[in-house]
C-alpha cells in the first residue's frame, strides 16, 4: 500500500478498460444476454452486479432477496430484528446497561464486526451512526450503521449479498452488503398500526406507519412519502440484590424506553425521455432512555441528602438522523447508462444523564444538579458518485460484455463536543467526580476531524459461454489519512444442467479505520488523596479513559496510526433447482482479515516506573493512570457455510404452503496477536494490548456458531398462518482475566407464530414472538452483579421473553 497519492493512477483504470473494449466492439450496440433459459424467471437484482438483467437465481455470488411482505411477516417493527429472523448469518444482539449501546444496536453478518458490512440504500452508501461501542458488548470498538433509522414501510425489498464486495463498493464490505431498495411509483400506499407488550407486562409498544405515492405532471414523475411514529416502554428483567434482599428489585435491566419519529421521501421526475431526476432522503429522531447501575444507600457514591433511599442513574441519548441523495441518471441513444449523484448523511447524538448526582460537586458546593448535559457526538458523510455502464458485443466472445466504471469522492467528519462542567467536575475532596452513570466529555476530549477519499472502479461481466458466467472487478482508493489501496474480485458460475450450477468467488477487500476509531477520546478523572493514593504516586487528579493512538500518551504506550483492515474472501457453492417448487443452495466461505482493528485492554500505568517513563517523555502533567486505544493488533479467520432451501406445496382448494429452511454455521477465531509494543515491554510490566475477553470471546466465540431458521407460511383463502422456529447455537462469555468466570450458554429454540386475516384491502394480524417464553441460561454467580443482572448482554435474542402483538394494515 502506497502512502502517497499518484494522480496519474487515479484515472487509468476506467480509461484502460474502455479503450480495450471499444477497440474490439462490434459496430452495432446490443443488449446483455438474458439469463440462461434454464434459470427461473425472478426479480432482477442490483447488488453485486452492474448488469441490468442479472436475477437472484442466476447470481454469481450468494444473495438473499427479502421482500417487504416477508419483512412484515416477522411481526417486529425493527428492520434489524426482522432481518435477523430471516437470514441466519445475520445477528442482532440487544445490549443493555452499556452506556447507551442500546441506543444504536449493531447488526453483525457472519459474526464479524458491525462496521464490516456495507449498508446501501438504493445503491447509495448509507452513513454510520455517531456512537462508537466501547463497552464489553458484541461489536465492541465499531462505529456501525444504524439500520433502524430506515422505516420498514418505505422498503420494497432488501438484497443481502453474502460475499466480500470491496472491489465493487469500497470500504466496509468485507462481510457483505445490505442494499435496501425503496418503494417506487406514484400509485398505491399502506397504513399500518401495531401494538403489543411482553408477557411479563412491560415493554408496551405502539407504532404507526403510512406510505403513499403521488403522481406528478401526468405521470411524468412521482413522489412517495413514508411517515413513522412510535413509542416503546422499557423492559426490566433485573433481579434482587443478594446482599440487600429487603430492598426488592431496584436495578433496571432490559430494553430502553424509546420514542421514534421518522419521515422518508423518495421521488423521481422525467426531465426528458432519456434523463431522470431522482432524490430520496429522510429525517428521523430517536430518544432513548437507558440505565446505569443502581447506587444504594451503602454505596460509596450515595447521596442521601438528595436520594435518601438510593438512586438509579438514567442515560438519555437524543439521536437526530438525516440524509439526502440527489442525482441524475439516464441512457443515451448509444446504449450508455449513466448515473451522477450527490449524497449527504449525518447522525448527531446528544447525551444527558438524569436522576444522577456529581458527588464531588455536591461535597464542594453543597448542592448538585440531578440532570447533566454530557456532550454531543456527530458523524457526517458526503459523497459524489459517477457510475457508467454499457453492454458491448465483442467479436471474439459469444455473448455481450457489460462494462461498468466510475468514480467516487467521499468526505467524512467526526466531532466531539464537551458536556457541561458539572458533568465531569472532579475537585480535590477525594469524592467521586463526574455525573454518576455516565460522566460527560471533558473539554480536552472535544475536537473535530475530517478526511476525504477518491476512488475509481472497473467491472466487467459476461457469459463466456452459454453456461459459464464471469465477473471481474478492480477498485482503487486514495484516502487522505492513510494512503492508497486496491481491491479486486473474480466470480464465476457454471450451469452444468438446466437445474444445477456451481459458483465461486475470490476477492480482496479492506475497511478503512473510522474517524471515531482514530480520534474518539473519553476521559474520566479521579482524585487520589492521602487515604487512597497508590504507592509511588503523589496526591492529585488522575485520568483514565480512551485516547487516540496517535496522541502523545498513546504513541508513548505503543499506539500507532491505524492502518486499513485487509481481507481475503473465498466462496464456493452450488445451486440446485430440480423443480419450480424446490430451490436449494449451499455456500462455503472463508474470510481472512489482517490488521483487524480492536479496542485495546486497559493499560494500567499508575506504577512509579510507568509514571517516570511518561514524565521523562514530557507528559507528566496528563497524570493518566489507565488508558486504552484502538490498534491493528490481531488477525482473524472466519469459516462457515450457508444453506438455504425452499419448497412450495400447492394443495389446490386447500391452500398452499411455503416452506423455507435456512442454516448458518460460522466459526471466528483470532489466528495471531501482534507482539506487545516495545514501549510496553520496556516498562517491565505485564501490559497486554488485547485481553482474553476480546481474543477468545468478542472476536470469536461470543457469537453463536450456528443458527437455524425454519419458516412455514400456510395460506388458505382469506387466512394465512405464519410460523418460524429458530435455533440459536451455543455462545461463550469470556472474563477479562479470570478463566473461572468464563461461561458457555446452551443453545435455545424460539417459536414465533402469527395468524392473518385478509378482508379486501385490510389485513388483521394477531401474533406472538417467542411464544414459548424462552430465556437464555442465567448468568453464573460472580458475573451477575449480586443477582441484579441475571442474563448475559451477549444473548443473540435478548432476554425479554414472550411478546404478543396485534396489527391492522390497510393497502391500496
Amino acid at each position: 500500500m502506497s502512502k502517497h497519492s499518484d494522480s496519474s493512477r487515479t484515472t487509468w483504470l476506467p480509461a484502460l478498460a474502455l479503450l480495450a473494449l471499444s477497440t474490439g466492439a462490434a459496430a452495432q450496440d446490443v443488449t446483455a444476454p438474458s439469463p440462461n433459459k434454464a434459470q427461473r424467471l425472478d426479480a432482477v437484482i442490483v447488488t453485486g452486479t452492474r448488469a441490468d438483467n442479472r436475477t437472484e437465481s442466476s447470481s454469481l455470488t450468494p444473495i438473499d432477496v427479502v421482500s417487504a411482505e416477508v419483512l412484515q411477516q416477522t411481526g417486529t417493527t425493527e428492520l434489524s430484528t426482522a432481518l435477523a429472523r430471516i437470514i441466519p448469518s445475520l445477528t442482532f444482539p440487544r445490549p443493555t446497561a452499556a452506556d447507551t449501546a442500546d441506543a444504536q444496536r449493531p447488526a453483525q453478518l457472519r459474526g464479524l464486526s458491525p462496521d464490516q458490512v456495507l449498508v446501501l440504500v438504493d445503491g447509495k452508501r448509507w452513513h454510520p451512526g455517531a456512537i462508537i461501542l466501547t463497552n464489553g458488548v458484541l461489536g465492541r470498538g465499531s462505529q456501525a450503521v444504524d439500520l433502524n433509522t430506515i422505516p420498514m414501510a418505505a422498503i420494497d425489498h432488501i438484497e443481502v449479498l453474502r460475499d466480500g464486495a470491496s472491489a465493487q463498493y469500497g470500504s466496509d464490505a468485507i462481510a457483505g452488503v445490505i442494499n435496501v431498495v425503496l418503494k417506487k411509483g406514484g400509485e398505491g400506499g399502506s397504513l399500518d398500526v401495531t401494538g403489543g407488550q411482553y408477557s411479563a407486562g412491560d415493554g408496551r409498544l405502539w407504532k404507526a406507519a403510512a406510505s403513499f405515492g403521488i403522481p406528478l405532471n401526468n405521470d411524468q414523475g412521482w413522489l412517495r412519502f413514508t411517515l413513522q411514529d412510535g413509542h416503546q416502554d422499557y423492559t426490566n428483567r433485573a433481579g434482587v440484590d443478594r446482599n440487600r434482599p429487603e430492598e426488592g428489585v431496584r436495578q433496571r435491566y432490559g430494553d430502553p424506553a424509546v420514542k421514534d419519529h421518522n419521515l422518508f421521501l423518495n421521488g423521481q421526475y422525467d426531465l426528458t425521455p432519456g434523463v431522470q431526476l431522482y432524490a430520496f432522503g429522510h429525517y428521523g429522531r430517536r430518544q432513548s432512555e437507558s440505565t446505569a447501575f443502581f447506587r444504594n444507600t451503602a454505596h460509596s457514591n450515595a447521596a442521601p441528602s438528595i436520594y435518601p433511599t438510593g438512586y438509579l442513574p438514567l442515560e438519555d441519548a437524543d439521536s437526530t438522523d438525516q440524509s439526502l441523495v440527489l442525482g441524475l441518471r439516464g441512457k443515451t441513444a448509444g446504449g450508455w447508462r449513466w448515473d451522477v449523484s450527490g449524497n449527504y448523511g449525518a447522525n448527531r447524538v446528544s447525551y444527558a444523564t438524569i436522576h444522577s448526582v456529581n458527588v464531588a460537586w455536591l461535597n464542594d458546593f453543597g448542592s448538585s444538579p440531578t440532570r447533566f448535559h454530557d456532550g454531543i457526538l456527530k458523524a457526517t458523510q458526503q459523497s459524489f458518485d459517477i457510475d457508467i455502464a454499457k453492454e458491448f458485443s465483442l467479436g471474439w466472445l459469444p455473448n455481450p460484455v457489460t462494462m461498468a466504471f466510475g468514480t467516487e469522492y467521499l468526505r467524512q467528519t467526526y466531532e466531539i463536543a464537551a458536556g457541561d462542567p458539572a458533568s465531569y467536575y472532579v475537585g480535590t475532596s477525594g469524592r467521586s467526580g463526574g455525573a454518576q452513570g455516565f460522566g460527560g466529555f471533558q473539554a480536552a476530549d472535544a475536537g473535530s476531524h475530517a478526511r476525504h477519499n477518491v476512488a475509481e472502479y472497473v467491472n466487467l461481466e459476461t457469459n463466456l459461454t452459454d453456461r459459464l458466467g464471469t465477473s471481474l472487478s478492480v477498485r482503487h482508493e486514495d484516502y487522505s489519512d492513510f494512503g492508497t489501496t486496491t481491491s479486486g474480485s473474480l466470480a464465476a458460475r457454471f450451469d452444468f444442467t438446466d437445474s444445477f450450477a456451481l459458483r465461486g468467488s475470490a476477492s480482496t477487500g479492506f475497511r478503512a479505520p473510522s474517524l471515531a476509531q482514530q480520534y474518539y477520546t473519553y476521559t474520566s478523572s479521579l482524585y487520589y488523596g492521602a487515604s487512597n493514593v497508590p504507592a509511588g504516586l503523589t496526591q492529585g487528579i488522575y485520568n483514565t479513559g480512551i485516547v487516540s493512538p496517535t496522541s502523545a500518551i498513546g504513541s508513548l504506550l505503543g499506539g500507532q496510526p491505524l492502518k486499513p483492515e485487509k481481507s481475503k474472501n473465498y466462496t464456493i457453492g452450488l445451486v440446485w433447482n430440480p423443480s419450480d417448487a424446490l430451490n436449494l443452495s449451499v455456500d462455503l466461505y472463508q474470510i481472512e482479515i489482517d490488521d483487524r482493528i480492536s479496542l485495546s485492554s486497559n493499560l494500567s500505568i499508575a506504577s512509579p516506573e510507568a509514571q517516570a517513563y511518561l514524565a521523562a517523555n514530557g507528559v507528566a502533567n496528563t497524570n493518566y493512570s489507565r488508558v486504552a486505544y484502538f490498534t491493528n493488533a490481531v488477525d482473524t479467520r472466519t469459516r462457515g457455510v450457508d444453506f438455504v432451501g425452499s419448497y412450495r406445496s400447492d394443495f389446490g382448494d386447500a391452500g398452499s404452503l411455503q416452506s423455507t429452511l435456512s442454516y448458518n454455521y460460522n466459526k471466528n477465531e483470532v489466528t495471531s496477536v501482534k507482539a506487545n509494543p516495545a514501549a510496553l515491554d520496556a516498562l517491565g510490566l505485564d501490559l497486554q494490548r488485547i485481553d482474553r475477553r476480546d481474543e477468545f470471546g468478542l472476536l470469536a466465540d461470543s457469537t453463536p456458531r450456528s443458527k437455524l431458521i425454519l419458516n412455514e407460511l400456510y395460506t388458505f383463502g382469506r387466512w394465512s398462518f405464519n410460523g418460524t422456529l429458530t435455533r440459536y447455537g451455543k455462545f461463550t462469555s469470556y472474563a477479562t482475566s479470570n478463566p473461572a468466570l468464563d461461561q458457555t450458554y446452551d443453545s435455545k429454540w424460539l417459536l414465533d407464530l402469527a395468524l392473518n386475516y385478509n378482508l379486501d384491502k385490510w389485513t388483521f394480524t394477531l401474533g406472538g414472538d417467542n411464544v414459548l417464553d424462552t430465556y437464555p441460561d442465567r448468568t453464573m454467580v460472580g458475573n451477575d452483579n449480586n443477582g441484579t443482572m441475571p442474563y448475559s448482554v451477549l444473548s443473540p435474542f435478548g432476554f425479554n421473553g414472550a411478546y404478543v402483538y396485534g396489527k391492522v394494515a390497510y393497502r391500496w
